[in-house]
């Protein structure tokens, strides 16, 4: 039964890792025509209506007192910085190359609960960090002048995404995780429109544009949802490294609707981030079964 579940959870992360890299794909084709305050606007109107649609129907809404909870605010805040780092940071540089960056998201989640929430890191898992974070270096090519503007954003758009994802976990568990879907593309729409109306910068909207944004947005709702069930299917130890896959998405979509070849760099770059994470999710799941086996506990598999 345990591999059932486990099955059916690394096929739900696997999923969710493709609607993430669709749509960053339909954000990516659609940065030469709007800017980002725009894609923030459109995305997140579109995407808000689904999730309230869709948390008002499971009556997942909750009053408006309860969304001032610290943690969740915070994460909120994460989700922001994340959110406009990498769609910048899209309008910049290769697909491919920005998704093989933010795989280094789970070291740095791992990097943050070390430092900030207290959590026991042994030295192999600090040192698949520093490795992780050197094939990050070798994906954006700091050359003498430094790092590019785009590097910049999208390392931005990994820490953001840490803060998100350990803000995440102290929220109470009361709370849906519709309403915090729906916290967080309220928060992304109204960030895009506040962008668009300091800087002024509105671009007239063509209708394939806008059919790409609502395909975007479908498949980001698609992936708030199943990486949701993903996490609560299974062991989070054998689900986790499914994560990767979202790599291959990306460098498929790059090449096929795109143009974007990944480069020598790029690949060699995220190898080493990949099998470093890969090291630190093997690790976590031997500290696991020894802490089982000193307590005599189970795993217990919803």
């Amino acid at each position: 039964m345990a591999l059932n579940h486990n099955i059916k959870g690394a096929l739900l992360m696997s999923l969710a890792m493709a609607c993430f890299n669709f749509n960053d794909a339909m954000i990516k084709l659609v940065t030469d025509d709007l800017t980002t305050g725009q894609i923030m606007f459109i995305r997140g109107v579109l995407t808000s209506l689904m999730i309230l649609a869709v948390a008002w129907r499971l009556s997942a809404l909750r009053p408006i007192p309860a969304l001032f909870d610290k943690w969740l605010l915070l994460r909120t805040a994460g989700e922001i910085v994340a959110a406009i780092t990498y769609v910048y940071a899209l309008s910049m540089m290769p697909l491919p190359n920005a998704a093989a960056v933010l795989q280094a998201l789970p070291l740095a989640v791992t990097m943050g609960a070390a430092l900030f929430l207290g959590e026991q890191v042994g030295w192999r898992r600090w040192l698949a960090i520093l490795v992780g974070f050197l094939g990050v270096m070798v994906i954006i090519q700091p050359g003498a002048e430094g790092f590019s503007f785009a590097s910049l954003m999208v390392v931005g758009s990994v820490f953001g995404a840490a803060i998100r994802d350990l803000a995440t976990k102290k929220i109470d568990p009361a709370v849906p995780s519709l309403m915090i879907s729906l916290v967080a593309a309220v928060s992304i729409c109204l960030t895009g429109a506040i962008w668009v109306g300091v800087t002024g910068t509105w671009k007239p909207v063509s209708v394939d544009n806008l059919l790409i944004l609502a395909f975007g947005s479908v498949m980001l709702f698609g992936g708030y949802q199943t990486i949701i069930m993903a996490m609560r299917t299974g062991e989070i130890s054998f689900i986790a490294p499914f994560r990767y896959t979202s790599l291959l998405w990306a460098i498929a979509l790059g090449i096929l609707l795109i143009g974007e070849m990944p480069d020598a760099w790029m690949l060699a770059g995220s190898t080493i981030v990949v099998a470093a994470g890969l090291y630190a999710f093997y690790r976590e799941t031997v500290l696991q079964r020894r802490r089982r086996a000193e307590t005599g506990n189970s795993p217990v598999v919803p």
